[in-house]
């Protein structure tokens, strides 16, 4: 711990001797932090995107708490096997699995739902030029505010209007990236990937799939910690009130959106045990020893 402060302390130490130096001077004026937007671009966030913002931190939350409980959980306490009945009759046989990696599916399922809106009506309603890079100019962008905030000496921001290159950067991995990554490696680990085929299991071995999803579920909870850390200490008032409220002034309304979310997803937490995901799960199959 003292060797990670240490650290990071070394790493603003040299930001701030690197920001005294001319030619570093002159790149962050040349580069301010910020690429324009492509013409016809939304100013400001919608009301949409403040209900998808809460579900996915809802479901994301859920997720990595489920995906680490299914990794290390060495003998667990209950399996749910699926009910073969109705609309999800299927020919083979279901498969029992664990209460833990049950719950996480689902979740998954839920979390894909969810996020299938969210393209959709991204795309729509042209927000996907907010996030999308559309310049090389974006990369030196980048830079700039990253050397900044190393700094401790922060760019000025106005995400009402348009994202630094950083966000633009992060925002694009975590939406196009990491998370088609996620679902792409989990539906090879779950159940529902097809059995009996050799040609398959040669082009996407199931390893290859193991290798790649833990270290998605890293990234996940890496930038959710920095995301929430920026928010806080970049103004804190007027960005949850662009997130939750989609309002661009100081009030405390996106506050108390922000704090109802955060005990909702503390909650879902707190009741996401055995005890109430057998009850769960019992109405979707059968939960056995």
């Amino acid at each position: 711990m003292v060797l990670a402060v240490l650290v990071m302390a070394l790493f603003v130490f040299l930001a701030k001797w690197a920001r005294t130096l001319g030619p570093v001077q002159d790149f962050v004026l040349r580069y301010p932090g910020h690429s324009e937007h492509p013409a016809g671009a939304p100013v400001g966030l919608s009301v949409w995107l403040g209900w998808q913002h809460f579900l996915n931190a809802f479901f994301l939350v859920l997720i990595i708490r489920s995906g680490w409980l299914v990794r290390a959980t060495a003998r667990p306490k209950a399996y749910w096997t699926r009910k073969s009945t109705g609309i999800f009759k299927t020919k083979s046989e279901p498969v029992k699995i664990s209460l833990e990696l049950w719950f996480h599916l689902s979740l998954d399922v839920l979390w894909l739902l969810n996020g299938a809106v969210f393209m959709v009506l991204l795309f729509i309603s042209g927000g996907w030029m907010r996030i999308v890079p559309t310049g090389w100019d974006i990369f030196p962008n980048a830079v700039s505010p990253a050397l900044q905030y190393a700094s401790l000496d922060w760019p000025l921001e106005n995400g009402w209007i348009n994202y630094n290159a950083l966000q633009v950067l992060a925002y694009f991995a975590i939406v196009f990236i990491a998370s088609p990554l996620a679902v792409i490696t989990g539906v090879r680990m779950s159940p529902a990937w097809p059995k009996g085929h050799p040609a398959l299991e040669r082009i996407y071995p199931m390893e290859a799939a193991r290798k790649a999803h833990f270290p998605v579920l890293l990234f996940f909870t890496a930038f959710a910690t920095m995301h929430v850390a920026l928010v806080l200490s970049t103004g804190a008032l007027r960005n949850l009130n662009h997130m939750f409220a989609s309002r661009d002034d100081a009030g405390w309304v996106g506050f108390g959106i922000f704090a109802v979310s955060v005990a909702v997803m503390a909650t879902a937490s707190i009741l996401a045990r055995p005890t109430f995901l057998r009850q769960l799960a019992s109405l979707t199959g059968k939960v056995s020893k």
